[in-house]
């Protein structure tokens, strides 16, 4: 008993952080977020849930060693979409109403990845091996599911109809909630069953790394569960400061989008860093893709419904000058991971598209 406090500490301080936001922090936050009392809660929750999402990463990264990928890979995979459905959720829920909020979330998740995470990761690849390899069928599989499904979810909707309250027509709707179920449906059934093969990296696969005990499955089942409790229910709280921060400093609303990216993408970019750094790229790019195709195929369907049992408009398409970068995108990762193999040039050109999206956020 003595050996898991020590190890899971965190895990109490999470659920004393629950007890005590959802008691009189909560109002701190929301009435007097200015004052030293309000910024001090809000850097302790910020320390609370960054420090929850490490540890639910933690597991899902013990679970993935001992299963394998790509099962393993999976589960991380879902464990970070977890996180996000519930940030972007929470914070719909919270103030007024966002209707714009999923889409420059999943617009955040796709620049952040494929342009900033991927860049570096094959930046720092490039510069310490010149040349890395990777499964060119399982890249190319997470691609041909990226590419239709977030040219349907954030660039058609901006050409079609919609109803009084500006969100999209029903048929719309529904057509983007079967695309995405049952796109990402058929590629789990490509991952996991049929074409296992095409997402493992022959030459690496026995050389995972994990910085502590591993456990039994159920063991780290149960605490992946429980830390997620923990952020599931301290997203909300977590929902306040930052929506009542980007209001008072007039910040364009694309920023609430990246900061929920980057907060629930933190702990994966750094295990795919440092599988880069190990020339374990196929797992670096496992995550990476994997993250970016279950964004759009889970999120897409989730908020819709959101959007419909509180009946608040919902926004997917993106503006003309989003739609050019997401499009480059698309075509530069297309190039990068066509031929089996990168070098830091490539990480130079997506690392200059994801600069190029921040500038244009404050435009």
């Amino acid at each position: 008993m003595i050996k898991f406090l020590k190890r899971e500490w965190l895990l109490l301080v999470g659920i004393a952080s629950v007890v005590l936001f959802k008691g009189s922090l909560n109002q701190t936050l929301q009435h007097n977020l200015i004052s030293p009392a309000g910024l001090a809660a809000s850097l302790l929750l910020f320390v609370v849930v960054l420090s929850t999402i490490f540890a639910v990463v933690r597991h899902s990264d013990a679970l993935a060693i001992k299963l394998g990928d790509p099962y393993g890979t999976l589960i991380l995979t879902l464990s970070v979409i977890t996180l996000e459905v519930v940030m972007i959720s929470s914070i719909m829920l919270t103030g007024e109403s966002n209707p714009v909020l999923a889409r420059d979330t999943m617009f955040a998740v796709i620049m952040t990845v494929l342009n900033g995470l991927v860049g570096i990761t094959l930046l720092i690849g490039g510069i310490k091996y010149q040349t890395q390899k990777y499964n060119i069928d399982g890249l190319k599989s997470y691609i041909i599911g990226i590419i239709p499904l977030a040219m349907l979810c954030l660039v058609l909707p901006s050409f079609t109809s919609s109803d009084e309250f500006g969100s999209m027509s029903a048929a719309l709707t529904w057509t983007l909630v079967l695309a995405s179920v049952s796109l990402y449906g058929v590629f789990l059934f490509i991952q996991m069953s049929s074409h296992t093969h095409f997402f493992i990296d022959e030459d690496h696969q026995d050389e995972e790394e994990f910085h502590g005990p591993l456990g039994s499955n159920t063991y780290h089942s149960i605490l992946l569960i429980a830390y997620l409790l923990v952020v599931i229910l301290l997203a909300k709280s977590f929902a306040i400061p930052v929506d009542i921060s980007l209001a008072h400093l007039g910040a364009p609303s694309a920023l609430g989008g990246l900061i929920v990216a980057l907060l629930v993408l933190a702990p994966e970019a750094v295990g795919a860093i440092k599988a880069a750094f190990n020339n374990q790229l196929q797992r670096a790019l496992n995550l990476f893709l994997g993250s970016v195709l279950a964004t759009i195929a889970l999120t897409v369907p989730i908020v819709l419904l959101i959007s419909h049992v509180l009946n608040q408009p919902l926004h997917l398409g993106l503006g003309s000058a989003e739609m050019v970068l997401l499009a480059t995108t698309l075509l530069m990762t297309s190039v990068s991971f066509s031929s089996g193999r990168t070098n830091s040039l490539n990480g130079v050109t997506h690392i200059i598209l994801f600069v190029a999206y921040i500038i244009l956020m404050f435009e």
